[in-house]
């Protein structure tokens, strides 16, 4: 059976189970699989916010005490209280990787999502990494050209 590279990063992350045998994941994952997955459209980036960290099975008050973080790196101003409908792709991504690499991760699964970042949110996405890296977080990376990204 071939399993083809987002077929697997979803069987990684928990979103769909395994015909035969077995997967064990240990430890907190964060996966950035489609463009808006976790999100609730009608919600504020600031709510959805929160709707990924119970998703996730963050507390509220820990997701509070992260909440700028998340804000501050996602830079998408006041956008943060509109519905998230209203987003670009780019902002979507934008608030995404911030939340799914402030939150501490111990796993760490992009697919493909900062093709549509532009160049400098990208190399300060590569720059998250590399700390998330240098601090134990395993991350797998799907992209369909490295030469693309610093």
């Amino acid at each position: 059976m071939v399993v083809g590279k987002a077929h697997s990063c979803n069987l990684i992350a928990g979103t769909i189970q395994p015909t035969k045998g077995s997967l064990s994941v240990k430890g907190r994952l964060a996966a950035m699989l489609e463009l808006g997955a976790g999100f609730n459209p009608e919600f504020s980036g600031r709510e959805n916010i929160f709707l990924n960290g119970a998703i996730l099975g963050i507390s509220e008050e820990e997701m509070r005490n992260k909440l700028d973080e998340i804000i501050t790196f996602a830079s998408i101003g006041e956008f943060i209280d509109q519905p998230v409908k209203l987003y670009s792709s780019g902002m979507y991504i934008r608030l995404a990787f911030a939340i799914a690499t402030t939150i501490s991760p111990d796993i760490l699964i992009i697919d493909e999502a900062l093709a549509v970042g532009d160049a400098g949110f990208v190399i300060k996405c590569m720059n998250r990494m590399k700390l998330l890296k240098n601090n134990g977080t395993t991350i797998l990376l799907v992209t369909p050209r490295c030469s693309n990204h610093p």
